[in-house]
């Protein structure tokens, strides 16, 4: 496949670059083989002998997005139930509907296709989830995720105490080898897709949290995660009852306990991290230590107004710090799926963060701990993809080909697509028939534009490995 056109792209935090005019070859693996000017001698030469796919104009290439942390079965009450908080709100609300989908086979392959559906709508590409206890439903959610063609790192979830009596496993050695028969049976049935294309579909070990995991359960979960090379997702010091909680019953935080049985590791997700250090302003040596650990943070800037309100996520000095850093929709505790949504509350949330700041230093001096639009774009897309240990999230020889096509505004009159318009483009858009008229080029303010107020109706299509999966 050729595909020429506008390519936006995030190379680093805070910068974005606009490639103009570029063209990508992509193989039958779904691999980048060629990038580079559209009107360079080897472009030419491949375009001489195959047929470019020619973006219009108003229309760019951009990597998808990684959801880092989603739980898949809350997808069935996305949008209510938020009103308790998050030791409350995992009893009446999410342990029920996560037994209810593994009671009801029927219900959960619902749920999890339209899941899929409308997260590929949403211009996601990779997502990283957590399911139920019962490894009959999470192979579902992998079929359908499969069936999708996104990215999915399929968590089932282990927890041995302080649950729901219907809703627990019997002991640690059991938790520890339903998990181990799960991520068995996900490489056995996942390991390689058709036309030698890598799998799209992976297991990750996933103890829902401290306060539902014995240390037994724990220790095993590492152990098994060392053994296999696995993948390991989590909740940390997500908010300030469940830490309460956790120094109450156990005498230390989370990420001792973590640490101790070797589940901060560089394959490791940890979900918020909120309250990770107990002093105001935050200190940076747990930040410090998660980065020489190698493990990653999923920021979840909307689930964490309603369940962490007390505190703000320390987004820049985590960022400071070096830790590879991604955003998760966190549904149903975040309401929205669309990572959009996530990218524009991590820039408000940091904005209100560093009004306080300046608010209570004796002046403005200092480190802004506000983060930008662009930076938020780097978190969704390659911070994300670093944080998942993957290739994608930028445009590159040796890369998958993943992207999500936006179309900013229609080429023959001008017009903004969806929520957006372009007044003064309108305008120069109609001389773009004199043929000595240059047509406009797309604009970082084009971009950021669609940043603030676009939305699914200027997504035409996504790809994952170089396959078409939406549009």
């Amino acid at each position: 496949m050729l595909i020429r056109g506008t390519f936006v792209q995030c190379p680093k935090l805070g910068e974005l670059v606009i490639l103009s005019d570029w063209l990508a070859a992509v193989d039958d693996s779904g691999y980048i083989t060629h990038f580079e000017n559209a009107e360079s001698s080897t472009s030419l030469e491949l375009q001489r002998v195959r047929t470019a796919l020619i973006l219009p104009l108003g229309t760019f290439l951009l990597p998808p997005f990684n959801d880092l942390h989603l739980h898949a079965p809350q997808f069935l009450y996305q949008g209510t139930g938020l009103d308790l908080s998050l030791l409350e709100w995992l009893h009446q609300y999410a342990f029920k509907a996560e037994e209810k989908l593994d009671r009801d086979p029927v219900l959960a392959r619902t749920v999890y296709r339209r899941l899929g559906q409308r997260l590929v709508k949403a211009g996601t590409g990779a997502v990283c989830l957590f399911g139920t206890l019962k490894g009959d439903t999470n192979m579902i959610l992998a079929e359908e995720m499969q069936s999708t063609g996104i990215r999915a790192y399929v968590g089932k979830v282990s927890m041995d105490i302080s649950s729901r009596p219907s809703y627990i496993e019997a002991s640690s050695s059991t938790a520890v080898d339903a998990a181990r028969a799960f991520g068995e049976k996900i490489e056995q049935t996942y390991s390689v897709t058709s036309q030698s294309r890598p799998s799209l579909v992976h297991p990750v070990i996933t103890p829902r949290f401290v306060p539902t995991c014995s240390d037994e359960l724990l220790h095993g979960l590492g152990a098994l995660s060392a053994e296999k090379g696995w993948r390991i997702q989590s909740h940390m010091a997500e908010s300030s009852d469940q830490v309460e909680w956790v120094r109450k019953e156990r005498g230390e935080d989370d990420i001792h306990i973590f640490k101790k049985h070797n589940l901060l590791t560089s394959r490791t997700i940890q979900a918020h991290c909120t309250f990770i250090s107990s002093s105001s302003p935050p200190s940076s040596k747990p930040f410090v230590d998660l980065h020489a650990l190698g493990t990653a943070i999923a920021h979840c800037p909307l689930s964490n107004i309603y369940f962490s309100a007390s505190r703000a996520f320390p987004l820049r000095e985590a960022l400071e710090a070096q830790i590879k850093i991604g955003l998760g929709t966190d549904i149903a505790g975040g309401y929205s799926l669309d990572v959009m949504s996530a990218m524009r509350m991590a820039v408000a949330v940091s904005r209100i963060r560093e009004g306080e700041r300046v608010r209570t230093v004796s002046s403005d001096h200092g480190k802004s701990l506000a983060i930008d639009w662009k930076e938020s774009l780097f978190l969704a897309t390659l911070g994300g993809a670093q944080a998942l240990g993957i290739d994608s999230g930028i445009f590159t020889v040796g890369a998958p080909f993943d992207a999500q096509q936006i179309r900013l505004f229609d080429p023959r009159s001008g017009i903004g697509a969806g929520a957006l318009d372009f007044f003064e483009l309108e305008m120069v858009v109609t001389k773009c028939h004199e043929e000595s008229y240059k047509k406009p080029d797309l604009t970082e303010e084009m971009i950021e534009k669609w940043w603030c107020i676009g939305d699914e109706r200027n997504r035409e299509a996504v790809w994952v490995q170089g396959v078409k999966i939406f549009g």
